[in-house]
Order: C-alpha cells, then sequence, then structure tokens
C-alpha cells in the first residue's frame, strides 16, 4: 500500500464502513455519521466518498439483496478491505504519536 493520505470526511466515512460491517450503505453511514459524531452530512457526498475510497482499494462493495421496502431496489454495500483497515491503523498511531508529543498543559485560572 502506497502512503496516501485521508481527508477528514474520507477517515469518518471509512471509519463507519469498519463500524457498520455488513450494513455499511449509503444511508447508513449518513444516519452513523450523524448519531455518532453529530454532523450532519448528504448522502451523495457520502456516495462520492465511498466511490473513492474504493477506487483506492481501501473498501469493495457488492449488491444486497432486493426489498420491498425500496421499491425492488437493491443496496450497494460496502467492506472495509485489509488495506483500509491498515490504513486506519496507520492514521491512529500517527495521531497517538502526535498526541504524545503536546506537553501537560494547565488548566488557567484553576488553584
Amino acid at each position: 500500500m502506497s502512503k496516501e493520505y485521508l481527508g477528514e470526511f474520507e477517515e469518518l466515512v471509512l471509519t463507519m464502513v469498519g463500524i457498520l460491517q455488513e450494513d455499511s450503505y449509503g444511508n447508513a453511514i449518513v444516519t452513523e455519521i450523524k448519531e455518532r459524531v453529530g454532523r450532519e452530512s448528504n448522502l451523495s457526498a457520502v456516495h462520492v466518498t465511498l466511490y473513492r475510497l474504493e477506487d483506492k482499494g481501501l473498501v469493495k462493495s457488492y449488491m444486497g439483496g432486493a426489498s420491498n421496502l425500496r421499491g425492488g431496489r437493491r443496496k450497494r454495500i460496502f467492506q472495509i478491505t485489509n488495506a483500509g483497515l491498515a490504513m486506519l491503523r496507520s492514521m491512529k498511531e500517527s495521531r497517538i504519536d502526535l498526541w504524545k508529543l503536546i506537553p501537560q498543559l494547565k488548566i488557567v485560572g484553576v488553584n
């Protein structure tokens, strides 16, 4: 895997794919971002990001079964790949290393 950079939203979407596993599709990711992070996102932004992550080899997708609830349409389900998991681990380790470099901060005004 090359050392690619992920933007903050790409990382967030990739993390949600890892969390949701077999329930990882566009609307579920939008909902999960809202519930877990309190951030509004729109479906088209999530889809564009998922396809970009797929192009990078960090997720793969397949078509799920059709349902009456969706008018017979099928969902595209996304799965994190080994490369995607390795990317998240690498980013986590990098952040932890950076956090360790922050000196102990004293809260001003507290005795």
